[in-house]
């Protein structure tokens, strides 16, 4: 147990975890809840759960309910349904292999953004289908809350594919696909599913995937939608290492500072004899050839403003 606790430790702080810490904490979430929730229905109490636990984490699709409890709007994609282990794990997979994608081209911080941004959109889209359009209004009774992080998954497999379309995955029993028609097939499938039992999951989908190719489009025209969220995260990194970060500046942390700054603006602005050469690579070895770092570039590239 020492020894899966120290691994799990490792895990979480090396650095560009984004991802994976994520999948962590969705994992012990359910992990927790799985256990709160066979506890509370051994000891009879299981109506509690249902009573005062899941009304505070699901998104309800009354207004009124989310009004009294807005903070479900960020809980609600970090649970899954205890009954459906299958729920969980292809969020998961799925978000694993996309996501390693985004955060090869976009880097871990930005991977982050787009989950909560993505998880936030689908919410949004639940709440304003099921308060607005009145085929939704007179099927509320019928709708207990949203659970589930497939809206933040969707917006992660949309931006991926928005990023490098022609990116492919192999697929057991079929091959090599592009994965801007696995992402064509996602919305599809949750599209003509936008009136069936589960039409409120669909509806989220729909939201986080939209969320997804604006949030790739936007920052390539510049501006990037996770800003709020990275200074959120900089200021309890900050208020955790406090102590840490003035031993850096005291010891000449300013010149760190400087020069990292110079890195950024140099590897910000890629001369366009470096693109060149990027764009012969892909002609010579296609696009899969590419390091990191040259699809880093190219991604840079991209963003200029003409």
């Amino acid at each position: 147990m020492n020894g899966f606790i120290s691994d799990l430790k490792y895990t979480w702080n090396k650095p560009g975890s984004g991802l994976l810490r994520l999948i962590i904490v969705n994992v012990v979430v359910y992990v927790c809840m799985s256990l709160l929730l066979l506890a509370l229905k051994l000891s009879g109490l299981v109506d509690v759960y249902y009573e005062y636990i899941f009304p505070n984490v699901a998104l309800p699709p009354s207004a009124i309910d989310f009004v009294k409890a807005p903070w479900t709007l960020i809980t609600y994609f970090f649970m899954h349904s205890m009954s459906d282990f299958f729920h969980i794990l292809f969020n998961m997979l799925i978000m694993y292999w996309f996501g390693m994608i985004f955060t090869e081209f976009l880097g871990d911080k930005k991977v982050v953004a787009i989950y909560f941004l993505g998880g936030i959109a689908g919410g949004l889209a639940y709440l304003f289908m099921y308060n607005v359009i009145p085929y939704y209004s007179a099927r509320m009774d019928m709708v207990s809350g949203l659970i589930g992080a497939s809206a933040s998954v969707y917006a992660i497999v949309v931006g991926s594919a928005a990023i490098a379309p022609d990116y492919k995955i192999n697929l057991l029993f079929v091959g090599p696909v592009k994965i801007k028609y696995l992402a064509a097939v996602y919305i599809f499938l949750s599209l003509i599913q936008t009136a069936g039992a589960n039409a409120g999951g669909e509806i989220a989908h729909l939201g986080g995937a939209l969320m997804g190719y604006g949030y790739v489009a936007i920052l390539k025209k510049g501006t990037d939608l996770g800003t709020p969220l990275y200074k959120i995260s900089d200021f309890f990194s900050d208020l955790m290492s406090s102590e840490k970060k003035l031993k850096v500046v005291h010891r000449g942390g300013k010149k760190k500072t400087s020069k990292k700054t110079t890195t950024a603006k140099t590897g910000s602005q890629p001369s366009q004899a470096t693109v060149d050469e990027i764009l012969d690579k892909i002609s010579d070895k296609g696009y899969e050839g590419l390091t990191q770092e040259e699809k880093q570039i190219l991604f840079k590239a991209s963003q200029r403003k003409h």
